[in-house]
């Protein structure tokens, strides 16, 4: 897919997708929508690629949904209306996109370098770390628009930063800075805008270079998923699963030896053929 609204690149290892509708501020399209999901079906299927950055073009990171007439539709301006609620026509185009993030098999980190409002906020809750620009600004604005949150950022936002904020910042609806972010542990850590992509591919570069790509896709679906889990003995199962599997993988072999010889280790599996068998175990109705 040729992409007109983000950029892809990628260098040692790092995938970097930046939003480029710059004299639009990355307002959020359908088409950027399609290209953004179509980009991380790349990078899951590279296993090159070992962490994904996520930036903005220009000034903002993403202002919001485009809302201008010329913006190819959107949560405003369908002129077909569905009377099923069950139809896919309804389906939140900012959730496809939050549920492929969470999907994704690779550390996610946001490199949030302005406004970030709407669905620019939204869209990065999935994302594994979070860093800001001291421009950045944040804003849950929907019910300043008439609208709800969406983006799946109902189950995200709580898990997050906490009821309490989460309410307070989507009941207000206020924007606010990159400092109040920090403080309400929205975002990571706070960085001077000439910084933030240096901060950015520093932590990115500490994950590619030193973890195992298997371990990370494991670890990543663990976290996000088990927290969810109605008793521990489901991240008991899975535990031990993944404990037993991985010990008994060449990563293991070589992560030992490395450690043993003191030298840089170099993982052999991938995460495109050598996940274990039980993955992905959110098929199975008890995890069993």
């Amino acid at each position: 897919m040729a992409y007109t609204t983000i950029r892809y690149d990628v260098a040692g290892g790092i995938a970097t997708i930046t939003l480029h509708r710059p004299e639009k501020m990355n307002a959020f399209t359908n088409v950027m929508c399609t290209e953004m999901i179509d980009a991380f079906d790349r990078i899951d299927a590279d296993d090159e690629v070992k962490a994904v950055i996520v930036t903005g073009e220009g000034r903002a990171f993403c202002a919001g949904a485009d809302l201008t007439p010329d913006s190819g539709g959107g949560p405003f301006s369908s002129d077909d209306p569905v009377t099923d609620l069950s139809d896919p026509r309804v389906r939140d185009g900012g959730g496809l996109l939050t549920l492929r993030i969470f999907q994704c098999q690779k550390p996610v980190i946001g490199a949030i370098n302005g406004a970030a409002v709407g669905i620019g906020v939204t869209m990065q809750l999935p994302m594994d770390m979070r860093l800001a620009s001291t421009n950045a600004r944040f804003g849950f604005v929907f019910a300043r628009r008439g609208i709800v949150p969406e983006a799946a950022s109902s189950w995200f936002l709580p898990r997050l930063v906490g009821y309490q904020q989460a309410l307070e910042w989507c009941m207000t609806g206020r924007v606010f800075g990159a400092d109040e972010a920090l403080a309400g542990g929205l975002v990571r850590s706070v960085h001077a805008p000439e910084d933030l992509l240096p901060a950015a591919t520093a932590l990115a570069r500490e994950i590619a270079d030193n973890t195992a790509a298997v371990s990370i896709a494991l670890t990543r679906a663990m976290l996000w998923r088990l927290p969810s889990a109605p008793h521990p003995m489901h991240a008991h199962r899975i535990d031990s699963r993944a404990i037993y599997t991985r010990s008994r993988s060449g990563d293991a072999a070589e992560g030992i030896s490395s450690f043993l010889e003191k030298r840089a280790a170099s993982y052999p599996d991938r995460v495109a053929s050598d996940m274990p068998q039980f993955y992905p175990w959110w098929d199975e109705p008890v995890y069993e």
